[in-house]
């Protein structure tokens, strides 16, 4: 037989349909409970006490004992051995003030109705988002404040600031600490105007952000737009635009690396942070039709990123990633890596990544000396106008 906490579950599951009614001004109720269960004479007969304690229960939290609650109708069955017995017959939600005596909801029903006027004031175009989102209007409850968020942007869909620059009267933290409820609101409300392939907020609402910064030596002093300058960064936004006169672009895992390259002509090198980060790298244009040389760690996730380079860089040229530089050095035991598919890789760098994926090989890029290093470069670029 059912118990007064199962009638509380029941009732919980109804609460987003409580929600859309009210704002319909509609009346949810009165609505029956409709499991309530059966009994039997055998339920009865095997356990009176405990079923007349069970009867007493519901009584006693029932609307007829509390004055507001649930309605509980009772009937009484004739049962063998046992004589008449009272059974439930019916039990109903009647209003909206005895469904939230049940569900102990009252502050969260007082607090989605004052936001839902507050919205309903300030900015009806939300009115469709909320019956989509009832329950937001309880869970977040700063509306004051995201109200004017929705508003700066309805007017200004594409301020090119920063979060910090916009002037709305909220604390600079607001927005960041509030984007998942703001971006669902501001996708709803601007749609036309978001970028909806980009996943990180500033972008996909276009603002300024925080750009991951590319380093650039000039192997050729020449190739700088700056005098006597040899060693710059520039945020992803400002490299795109650079186009440098460059042939040759060498592109380090180690940074160590890329500070001790020789001079080249016609090259540039980069270091964008090292690691996969090298995705970077992969729109802007004017590198695509430059000749690439990458350089970097012996192991197998080294061969992982000149893989993933190569998805971006077809001609990408690995520098002294193989066999000849492994075996010229020690190497030490790596970390296991998964086994890839790498589609992009010659035969011979497949087959040393198999026997570093499989060994659990790593050659510290370190342990490679820069006499070892700049005699390889030197081969590399051997019979080419490009080596100084």
């Amino acid at each position: 037989m059912i118990a007064p906490k199962e009638i509380q579950e029941q009732c919980l599951k109804w609460w987003k349909d409580v929600l859309l009614y009210s704002i319909n001004s509609n009346s949810y109720f009165p609505k029956d409970i409709s499991r309530i269960g059966k009994v039997s004479s055998k339920d009865i007969l095997d356990k009176l006490p405990e079923y007349k304690r069970s009867i007493e229960l519901l009584l006693s939290d029932s609307k007829e004992k509390k004055k507001v609650g649930y309605n509980l109708i009772l009937v009484d069955r004739q049962f063998d051995k046992i004589g008449k017995q009272p059974v439930p017959e019916k039990i109903s939600i009647d209003t909206i003030e005895d469904y939230l005596r049940v569900t102990g909801k009252e502050k969260e029903y007082k607090t989605f109705l004052k936001n839902y006027l507050l919205i309903q004031n300030e900015l009806p175009l939300l009115i469709e988002w909320i019956k989509a989102n009832p329950t937001k209007l309880i869970e977040h409850d700063t509306w004051f404040d995201t109200l004017k968020v929705c508003k700066y942007f309805l007017a200004t869909p594409k301020p090119q600031l920063y979060i910090r620059q916009l002037p709305i009267n909220v604390h600079t933290k607001y927005i960041w600490g509030n984007k998942v409820i703001i971006q669902s609101l501001l996708e709803f409300l601007i749609p036309e105007h978001i970028n909806a392939d980009e996943l990180k907020f500033e972008l996909r609402f276009n603002l300024k952000y925080s750009e991951q910064l590319i380093r650039i030596r000039f192997l050729d002093t020449t190739l700088s737009p700056l005098e006597n300058a040899t060693d710059i960064s520039l945020t992803i936004s400002e490299f795109n635009n650079f186009h440098s006169h460059c042939n040759n672009i060498f592109v380090t895992e180690n940074l160590m690396n890329f500070l001790t390259l020789p001079y080249l002509t016609k090259t540039i090198a980069i270091w964008s942070g090292g690691g996969f980060s090298v995705s970077y790298l992969k729109d802007i244009d004017w590198l695509k039709r430059k000749q690439f040389f990458y350089w970097g760690d012996l192991d197998a996730q080294g061969f992982q990123i000149l893989n993933q380079f190569r998805t971006y860089f077809p001609n990408t040229i690995a520098v002294m990633m193989d066999e000849d530089t492994l075996a010229s050095f020690k190497s030490a035991t790596g970390q296991q890596t998964t086994n890839y598919n790498l589609q992009r890789l010659s035969g011979s760098e497949l087959k040393l990544y198999n026997h570093l994926q499989q060994s659990n090989i790593r050659l510290e890029q370190e342990k490679i000396t820069q006499t070892f290093a700049e005699e390889k470069i030197k081969k590399l670029f051997q019979g080419q106008p490009s080596y100084v």
